[in-house]
């Protein structure tokens, strides 16, 4: 039987709900927290792995042993992850195992390629500890990181890299999105004709890496903070990396390597739009005649209307940074602002999008 629509207000008195109205979204919502922290916790620990390395369908018995956990507890998990279609079971002799799903051994498993593991533990451990505190950052219209954590969010990215383990952490995170959503940003516009690219707050390499696999005969130099730099070369870019360089600083007070193309992916949102044109300028500045810049964000809707994952970035960025996400038009603005023309953007289909703005000759 199809669900009835909400009962409107009645004339002349207050809103009175039918008796068979069931509120399924609203209870959806209330309890979507419990599919994050599932999610979160047979990552944590190891479920997918254990089931990945033993090439075969486990028992709860089997896989409580291997993860070290009580047998009734791992039951529980597993029906959830099920449930949640994260699992397959598989029947015999009355007993019960379990397999992962393609998706799960794809991109819950450490070891894949395409590994959310990193990004998850991020969303875990630092990310939803700041959503505690959602109700104040919207009271205040500020981050939670002094609450969160104890530090001050006076400089975000001494915040956000109060120490060496989160730094890495948070540079898995990006390397993990960039190499599921590389390439079709870096290819939704044809970048051919741009030879040096630098991508500004580059992060672990992921996007340069996608960049030089796209466009053969392009190099990148990855502009970032010199800790950063340090830890991306030792943990995540190599000497097979040969279109790759590095350059310290801070893109707010440094000088800016020339180029003919600025990559600035998931930058813009962190900030306020006066710092973001003031950023943007700094690079207007620095690029050649004919050059670029391409912004990657995930682009709400002109009229604000979605998409729902956009919205949803929007209030992390209050919780977590001093930015907010932006349309396109909005983008378009900031970069017409700071001098560039011919600006265009292309949806992807998938969570972030591009907008692309040039400098004329």
């Amino acid at each position: 039987m199809a669900e009835l629509p909400d009962a409107g207000p009645t004339k002349g008195g207050p809103t009175t709900p039918a008796t068979d109205v069931y509120p399924r979204k609203i209870l959806e919502y209330m309890e979507g927290f419990l599919i994050s922290k599932t999610v979160f916790t047979s990552c944590e620990l190891g479920v997918f792995d254990v089931l990945l390395a033993a090439e075969r369908p486990l028992s709860a018995e089997e896989i409580s042993q291997a993860v070290g956990t009580s047998l009734d507890g791992t039951q529980r998990l597993l029906a959830a992850c099920t449930g949640l279609q994260l699992l397959n079971t598989h029947w015999d002799s009355g007993q019960v195992f379990y397999s992962n799903t393609e998706q799960s051994r794809v991109f819950l498993t450490r070891s894949s390629p395409l590994s959310l593991c990193q990004s998850i533990q991020y969303s875990s451990r630092t990310i939803y500890l700041c959503w505690h505190y959602l109700t104040d950052a919207v009271r205040e219209g500020r981050n939670q990181y002094e609450k969160a954590f104890g530090v001050s969010s006076k400089d975000l990215f001494q915040a956000l890299y109060r120490s060496d383990e989160e730094m890495v952490k948070f540079m898995h995170l990006m390397n993990s999105i960039w190499n599921i959503c590389g390439r079709d940003v870096v290819t939704a516009f044809d970048l051919t004709p741009f030879k040096f690219i630098c991508d500004l707050g580059g992060c672990s390499g992921a996007l340069a890496k996608q960049c030089t696999l796209a466009y053969p005969e392009c190099t990148v130099t990855i502009f970032d903070l010199p800790k950063v730099v340090r830890v991306s070369g030792e943990h995540f870019v190599t000497e097979a990396d040969q279109r790759i360089s590095f350059h310290e600083g801070d893109f707010f007070k440094d000088s800016l390597p020339v180029a003919d193309l600025y990559i600035l992916a998931r930058i813009l949102h962190d900030w306020t739009d006066e710092r973001c044109t003031e950023l943007l300028c700094r690079i207007y500045k620095a690029c050649k005649p004919g050059g670029a810049v391409l912004l990657v964000e995930a682009l709400l809707n002109e009229d604000g209307s979605g998409p729902l994952t956009a919205q949803l970035y929007s209030l992390n960025m209050l919780v977590q940074t001093e930015g907010r996400e932006r349309t396109g038009a909005q983008y378009a603005a900031l970069l017409a602002a700071s001098g560039f023309t011919n600006i265009q953007h292309r949806l992807t289909g998938k969570i972030y999008d591009t907008v692309l703005g040039h400098k004329e000759t």
